[in-house]
């Protein structure tokens, strides 16, 4: 399946980046001076995660607060991965992120791995809108059929990668990883649990 394959394209929270602490201080910014418990409210998060709600806690008529990336921390198996992976592939990423995603990258110790980073505040384009991908394949030089799209939502990853025409392959992590392909559209090709597991599908 992943053969002539040339660029593989991460997602980063969730995917490169453990965000469960962040989701947590958000959590508790929600509920603050309500009558609801933590317990409680991540439950019911959970149960609409499942059903591919992509910001739970709106739909619970919880307001969004302020995400708090002082709490995202990088995967332990991330530089691993990638530095193996990149014995093989060109790596990019293509990610919805604040600005200064490449900065972040060099201080979580994985830019020396990536050849190319696309992120939405800087290119003033967001997943699942194709144009970000697209201007990731042509910046790379790259067709969709050799380009593999790894990352934890259905919605924003695998949906419009597929659509495009590039290998898709699901990672099940965070709350994005909870959810269920209810068409054929949103079925990755793939799916993983954890970069590990990344790495011994495409070694």
């Amino acid at each position: 399946m992943f053969t002539q394959i040339e660029w593989l394209f991460f997602d980063v929270g969730s995917t490169l980046v453990d965000e469960g602490k962040a989701n947590e201080h958000r959590i508790w910014d929600a509920i603050a001076g309500t009558d609801l418990s933590y317990e409680q409210t991540y439950a019911r998060a959970v149960q609409l995660a499942k059903q591919n709600i992509a910001h739970p806690l709106k739909c619970l008529g919880l307001p969004l607060t302020p995400w708090h990336s002082e709490d995202e921390a990088v995967y332990p198996q991330a530089a691993e991965c990638l530095a193996a992976l990149h014995k093989t592939y060109r790596i990019g990423i293509i990610a919805n992120q604040s600005p200064g995603t490449a900065t972040r990258m060099k201080q979580y110790g994985l830019s020396q791995h990536l050849d190319l980073i696309i992120a939405s505040a800087e290119e003033g384009l967001e997943k699942p809108d194709p144009r970000i991908f697209q201007l990731a394949l042509s910046r790379a030089g790259c067709p969709p059929q050799r380009a593999v799209m790894i990352g934890d939502r259905l919605d924003n990853d695998i949906a419009p990668a597929k659509r495009l025409g590039f290998k898709t392959i699901w990672v099940r992590q965070g709350f994005g990883g909870m959810g269920t392909p209810l068409t054929e559209e949103d079925a990755p090709d793939c799916r993983v649990n954890d970069l590990t597991e990344l790495l011994e599908l495409l070694r």
